[in-house]
């Protein structure tokens, strides 16, 4: 098929926001002549969504059985205190951490626990039944025992960023307590590897209590600056005999600040009952997800991803400092600090097509703290380059690290230690590239990716160097996480010619006339083959890919890059070859090989494979809440295979809006709408019976528009929102070009059909569990 150019593909405009009105009728088309209107049947969101509540009716043991809450900044994770007749609500915030860089970002700079409050009963705890409300955000339901039942409802209010828990006890119960217990304000790290030579704990918090019932356990730092918890109960005449908790964590640094914001915060929330708390919270949940629908027959997999919606929204802001390993939600792991070798990428992928670009914070911290990417480099390298290292704190930095048990730095092609790995910075960038790709916002383009994109380039080009054969070679580089350097390293050779041709492209429309383009040009002409043996992708040309390695950093040009599609049968045998290789080897596969493997079996087209993946995925690693762990939780996992189902259900790379691509044969009705593709464009869609009913999209930004659109039967119709017929051309292959300016939207059907455009939840084809505990 004629592709459009990528100067095409890239094409700039202007982002409008795209969110539609909440429950508003959404302009499209009726099912008569005349303007088109697509309208929604009842209320689908609130039908997908209280589907998709999770439910317990056994205790909670652990983090990965409980129910959680937060904002992107404030998270409680819910589960039995261990071998106490109490519960745990663990109050933990993604700003707080330590400021001692000279022990890097592993000790010196992680995330610090802060503490948790239990909720003690006077009985003896005999059943429960509680549910996550997705819909509403909020946790409800009993708690009884044998002198008893405890009724609660708890939310993290999204604008205030207050924990608040109200019970209702009978009775037997209305002596319960709340308990709080700080926590030790030492690197969980600590449990996992050694410490460095001189690294402490910060000294115990205390605790004071003011005269209006306000308590705040103040933790100072030895670096200076504090986190405190602030709480009050509060109970008020005519509600049954209700308490509520108001709980609020604040960090300062280098000040001792917090205590007062974290106490004022408290008094001002305490003054408001649960009930008032919760109108402007539920309304900002509501909104959210309104922004986009999707619902397919597979009930365990529809639940699961809206539930991943959820998730994200309770972890990432676009102001919230860029998601750690576990969220908010900080447990005991080896990991207490932001991964920027696939953890962060994988974990804000699916926020691109759900159409939530209020949650990128990738974006907005990369460009806030780009000087400290500038001094993480080597000295040699910082007038003209950039890095991120493996592992950074909430403002990018690694600190002193003088060991990988402290921290990862940025490497240096040819040298180790420190581990050469060098690339993490420009994929990081691919998802500041996608985020403009789906938004069409300019000054992504032109104030962050172009010039962070330049220097992140430009770092290889120090060392990359013609060879005997006259190619582009680099020297050893790391693979993540395989083990060994390798010259020729895929990694950095996938990364560095995307690199390279998105900044000709991107120098193009921005209208600049680069010095380096010349040099970029030749990377494309004469840069190294990626090396390949038998089996397929090598790791590098000194490494064959020999071993188990849950990491697909040699295959980054298939996915995400899309560098490599299977455009010819060639391409396509070495990319099945490299797939069956890769997820052939047992003993070290991990979740994340099998959202990769399903996004690249959607690439394929192999709808039956990516399903079988995913179902690999629930089966061998999501965790009875929808977590994931390995060592200690890690969060991008369960988020990315939110992503591996959007490339099932749509995929937008090269210019191309590719409609229900890789759906399994169960699948056969599925229903989308206002999903965000590259281009800017939102996607409403409905498949029935096995065959693609309609296709709507609206331009945000007046972008080149190939649609691939599925419907079968040869003849189609294209009507604009008038109902008025659009002129369309052959694009080949089942796409058709269409020309649609900014704000203008297009219906595709089959010629003469006027389907019912009312899009609607789908039926399950089984029933199936919920996630959760249920009994």
């Amino acid at each position: 098929m004629p592709s459009p150019s990528r100067r095409t593909v890239l094409a700039t405009g202007s982002a409008l926001g795209g969110a539609a009105v909440l429950g508003a009728a959404l302009p499209a088309q009726a099912g008569t002549a005349g303007s088109p209107q697509v309208t929604t049947a009842g209320d689908p969101w609130r039908t997908v969504l209280d589907d998709a509540d999770l439910v317990w009716q056994k205790m909670p043991k652990t983090w990965y059985e409980g129910p959680y809450l937060g904002n992107g900044l404030l998270g409680s994770g819910i589960y039995q205190e261990p071998g106490k007749n109490a519960v745990r609500f663990n109050v933990q915030h993604s700003e707080v951490q330590d400021h001692r860089p000279e022990f890097g970002s592993l000790f010196g700079l992680a995330r610090l626990p802060i503490g948790y409050f239990t909720l003690e009963p006077v009985g003896t705890v005999t059943a429960l039944d509680w549910r996550l409300r997705l819909r509403t955000a909020e946790l409800t339901g009993t708690l009884t025992t044998d002198r008893g039942t405890l009724t609660l409802r708890a939310q993290v209010d999204n604008a205030r960023s207050v924990l608040v828990v109200e019970i209702t006890p009978s009775a037997g119960e209305q002596d319960f307590r709340w308990v709080f217990h700080p926590a030790d304000a030492i690197s969980p790290r600590v449990a996992f590897k050694d410490k460095p030579a001189g690294y402490e704990g910060n000294p115990p918090a205390e605790v004071a209590t003011y005269d209006d019932g306000v308590s705040a356990a103040v933790q100072s730092l030895l670096a200076g600056g504090e986190h405190v918890t602030a709480w009050c109960e509060r109970t008020r005449d005519g509600d049954n005999g209700s308490r509520t908790l108001y709980v609020n964590v604040r960090h300062s640094f280098p000040k001792a600040t917090a205590r007062d914001k974290a106490v004022a915060t408290v008094r001002a929330a305490a003054k408001l009952p649960y009930a008032a708390l919760a109108v402007s919270h539920r309304a900002w949940w509501d909104a959210y997800y309104r922004k986009s629908f999707l619902s397919l027959p597979d009930a365990r997999i529809q639940r699961f991803y809206w539930t991943q919606l959820y998730k994200v929204a309770s972890a990432a802001r676009r102001d919230a400092p860029v998601m750690a390993t576990s969220g908010p939600w900080l447990e005991p792991t080896p990991w207490p600090a932001t991964w920027w070798n696939l953890n962060v990428q994988l974990e804000y992928w699916l926020i691109h097509g759900s159409n939530h670009l209020e949650l990128d914070a990738v974006t907005r911290a990369l460009s806030e703290f780009r000087d400290h990417l500038t001094a993480e480099m080597a000295p040699a390298y910082r007038a003209d380059s950039l890095g991120i290292p493996r592992t950074t704190d909430a403002s990018l930095v690694n600190g002193g690290a003088t060991s990988t048990a402290q921290g990862y730095g940025v490497g240096i092609p040819g040298q180790d230690p420190p581990t050469p790995e060098v690339g993490n910075l420009t994929w990081a960038l691919h998802n500041v590239w996608l985020s403009y790709r789906h938004t069409m916002d300019e000054s992504v383009l032109r104030d962050v990716l172009y010039p962070l994109l330049r220097k992140a380039i430009n770092y290889y080009l120090h060392f990359l160097a013609p060879g005997d054969d006259g190619k582009l070679h680099l020297p050893a580089t790391f693979s993540p996480e395989y083990g060994g350097n390798s010259r020729d390293c895929n990694y950095d050779l996938m990364l560095l010619t995307w690199g390279c041709r998105t900044l000709l492209e991107s120098a193009e429309l921005l209208g600049i006339d680069d010095e380096s383009k010349p040099r970029w040009q030749e990377v494309l002409a004469k840069r190294v083959a990626y090396p390949t043996d038998a089996n397929g992708f090598m790791i590098g040309a000194d490494i064959p890919f020999a071993k188990s390695h849950r990491h697909y950093s040699h295959m980054l040009a298939v996915y995400p890059l899309y560098e490599l599609t299977g455009r010819t049968t060639d391409e396509r045998a070495l990319i099945e070859r490299s797939l069956a290789h890769w997820v052939g080897f047992e003993g070290a596969l991990q979740g994340y090989t099998f959202t990769g493997a399903a996004s690249m079996s959607a690439l394929l087209g192999k709808g039956e494979d990516a399903l079988k993946y995913l179902g690999e995925l629930m089966t061998r690693f999501i965790q009875a809440n929808t977590m994931y762990k390995e060592s200690g939780p890690v969060i991008e996992t369960p988020l990315s295979a939110a992503q591996s189902l959007h490339d099932m259900v749509c995929q937008s790379w090269g210019g191309v809006v590719r409609v229900f691509p890789a759906l399994p044969a169960a699948w056969a009705d599925l229903a989308v709408h206002d999903f965000r593709t590259q281009g800017a464009f939102l996607l409403s869609a409905v498949r029935e019976n096995g065959a693609t009913r309609w296709v709507r999209l609206v331009s945000e930004a007046g972008a080149p528009c190939v649609v691939r659109h599925g419907i079968p039967g040869g003849a189609i119709e294209v009507r604009d929102g008038r109902g008025q017929r659009l002129r369309y051309a052959d694009a080949g292959e089942g796409a058709i070009r269409i020309e649609l300016a900014k704000g203008e939207s297009a219906l595709v059907t089959a010629a003469g059909d006027r389907p019912d455009l009312r899009v609607a939840a789908v039926a399950p084809n089984a029933d199936a569990p919920r996630w959760g505990l249920p009994a």
